[in-house]
């Protein structure tokens, strides 16, 4: 059996854990194992560039964070344009395949790098796709790996935040990551008793938002503590034609770093509030892999092996109610899951007296 292994997109904890998953499971369906990791993504399959992986390789691996076979950006709208030395890179992917006589490939991605996944199971090529993202955004499955040890992270920085914010009686403003589904945000605001939360799914409003600190203002807290997802948008800008908001965006990113800045000033402006803002940035991606991924991807890394033996490609594997099953790549290819925000979590939060900003 030789199957080749790639991590593609950006980073997260249990990309190690859910090879080494992968491998144990075929090591223990097959005598035989021959692993190719290609490096860097699918740049390493278009270029050829790997390395076999012997068992040693997946020794000591469930615990470390990162990619052993390094990691990269191939957009997917880029993939069918030739390199600049006009390589086509599908043809090349394909034949890289074919030439180390593959008879699978397992790749471990995120939205972009799955829809590159069912293209080339389209092409003819047998692809087996596990599912990485610390945004948890992918259609099919109710879990990504790494989603709960980014949640870990960003939750610590909150909850680090609020004894200076209460110290000083500031506003702090934590920005995490999250450009199109606000997960992420959701699950670690919920988890560090964050005051507002503001998503990309449920546009906000700054009068409501600054209306919610003077409210705690009033009832005796010193303090505000604000999660807000990097790609979140204002009410204002959600009404936007998709042209006019890029621009927006554009403009706003001349001026601010982020759009944790440009409400650290719009707050400043109409409050007098002193307000500070932290990014976590890419200590989310970044560290262990919490139990609760170390298992996760263990049981999807051998379930991908059980779908090898079984012959079952074109498949991402996926937890639907608590199962690990396979979901066909062309069902999930390309679509997005974000926050509902007629969703239970979002009333259960508001109940609690969280605030998303689009009160009134």
């Amino acid at each position: 059996m030789r199957v080749g292994f790639l991590t593609s997109g950006g980073d997260c904890q249990a990309l190690n854990a859910t090879m080494r998953g992968v491998a144990k499971g075929l090591y223990g369906l097959y005598d035989d194992v021959e692993i190719f990791g290609f490096l860097d993504g699918y740049k390493g399959l278009i270029y050829d560039e790997y390395r076999k992986m012997p068992k040693s390789d997946f020794s000591g691996i469930l615990t470390v964070g990162g990619t052993i076979l390094g990691t990269s950006r191939t957009p997917f709208k880029d993939i069918r344009k030739p390199d600049e030395n006009g390589l086509d890179k599908v043809e090349s992917m394909k034949n890289t395949y074919r030439r180390h006589r593959l008879d699978c490939l397992v790749a471990l991605g995120g939205n972009g790098s799955l829809k590159t996944a069912n293209l080339l199971s389209e092409e003819g090529l047998n692809v087996i796709g596990c599912p990485k993202t610390i945004d948890n955004d992918l259609w099919g499955t109710e879990m990504t790996f790494g989603f709960y040890s980014a949640v870990q992270v960003a939750s610590e920085a909150i909850d680090c935040i609020h004894t200076t914010a209460a110290s000083h009686g500031r506003v702090f403003i934590v920005e995490v990551m999250g450009h199109k589904v606000g997960l992420l945000t959701l699950y670690a605001g919920m988890a560090s008793g964050a005051d507002i939360i503001l998503l990309p799914e449920i546009p906000y409003s700054v009068d409501a938002v600054c209306r919610k600190i003077a409210e705690r203002n009033k009832g005796g807290s010193r303090f505000s503590i604000i999660a807000v997802a990097e790609g979140a948008i204002s009410k204002d800008e959600a009404k936007l034609g998709k042209k006019e908001l890029k621009k927006k965006m554009a403009d706003d990113a001349a001026k601010y770093r982020s759009v944790a800045y440009k409400l650290a000033e719009q707050i400043e402006s109409k409050t007098g509030a002193e307000v500070r803002v932290t990014v976590p940035g890419h200590t989310q991606r970044g560290g262990a892999p919490v139990p609760y991924d170390r298992v996760f991807a263990t049981r999807i890394g051998v379930e991908a092996a059980k779908l090898i033996k079984k012959g079952k490609f074109g498949n991402m594997v996926a937890l639907v109610n608590n199962e690990i099953v396979p979901v066909p790549l062309a069902e999930i290819a390309g679509k997005l899951k974000v926050v509902d925000p007629k969703s239970s979590i979002v009333a259960e939060a508001r109940m609690v007296g969280i605030s998303f900003g689009d009160e009134g």
